[in-house]
């Protein structure tokens, strides 16, 4: 489209991470099985949290929205950079492409409110076991998600008119697998120091602000647990500390690593790797640290499975 003596970019291509046709397999194969393991295992547990009356408690509920959070965030990126391996021309439509930021960014968020909550549900907890129920009732539950949500989506929303308002005249060759706003910010045919500057000082609050308040309820957490005689208590209540503390630093450690940083060369190939790790592998690993291993949850999905295979002809 021609505005002017310049032409209006109207779809970007996404370069992906190689050229190499071996690396490619490779990289399709990777990111595929863990995408199918993603979807299967977050799949399962929001089926057992929504059927089993037993997990009809605050920790399941915000546990069942991580894993919608999970099973999303791979759904906005990874199928297109499937389909992107075996198509010649990787294009996405402008539109397309500031959707797919807006969602990507908008789960990220809630995502980072969400493990905030959880952190705050253990808290509760641990520390003051006899008020939980009173505390953490189901106006409690639903206060924290829908804030979650809401947080997250008004994040994304002042990112998503930031970008999609700058002008794109000149190439519109993204160097990384979808579309995100470091990227776009570089393809930009105008100064983006202000935009640069407002995505580190909003990211950075959220994420310090949110991290902040995790490590301050760890804090509470850690004093309680050492005052707590019974070694089993103390080591049930550190098994399931020690799961949602290994997500939030897969969490937090590759954010932090991806956004907090400026807008270089050397910057966006870095953000590659780490991308896949927030997009590929850690939304597939949160189910296995922190859902697979709780004794309730296993138990449910035994129950669930053996319950629809009592039909089946022996």
């Amino acid at each position: 489209m021609e505005e002017g003596n310049q032409t209006r970019v109207t779809e970007f291509v996404l370069l992906g991470f190689t050229d190499s046709p071996y690396l490619q397999v490779v990289i399709f194969v990777f990111s595929f099985a863990f995408y199918l393991l993603n979807i299967t295992a977050n799949s399962i547990i929001m089926t057992v949290v929504i059927i089993d009356p037993h997990l009809h408690t605050p920790m399941y509920c915000l546990l069942a929205n991580l894993s919608l959070l999970d099973f999303c965030i791979s759904s906005v990126t990874v199928p297109k950079m499937l389909c992107n391996f075996m198509v010649e021309k990787k294009t996405i439509s402008f539109e397309g492409c500031i959707a797919q930021l807006h969602f990507f960014h908008f789960l990220g968020c809630t995502e980072a409110m969400l493990l905030t909550a959880m952190s705050i549900d253990r808290y509760v907890a641990i520390c003051h076991p006899l008020r939980y129920v009173t505390v953490m009732n189901d106006s409690a539950c639903i206060c924290l998600t829908s804030s979650s949500w809401s947080v997250g989506f008004l994040y994304s929303l002042s990112h998503t008119i930031l970008t999609a308002r700058l002008p794109f005249c000149a190439s519109n060759r993204v160097s990384h697998f979808f579309c995100d706003i470091k990227p776009l910010l570089k393809l930009a045919c105008t100064d983006t120091y202000i935009n640069e500057i407002l995505v580190s000082i909003i990211t950075g609050f959220l994420a310090v602000s949110t991290l902040f308040m995790i490590l301050v309820s760890y804090v509470y957490i850690g004093s309680h647990l050492m005052r707590i005689k019974s070694s089993e208590s103390r080591q049930k209540a550190f098994s399931t500390c020690a799961s949602h503390l290994t997500v939030v630093l897969f969490y937090y450690g590759t954010a932090i690593c991806t956004y907090l940083g400026p807008v270089t060369n050397d910057s966006m190939n870095k953000d590659r790797m780490t991308a896949i790790l927030f997009t590929v592998v850690t939304p597939t690993l949160n189910p296995i640290i922190y859902a697979l291993r709780n004794k309730e949850v296993k138990q449910s999905m035994k129950k669930f499975i053996y319950g629809n295979a009592v039909w089946w002809p022996s």
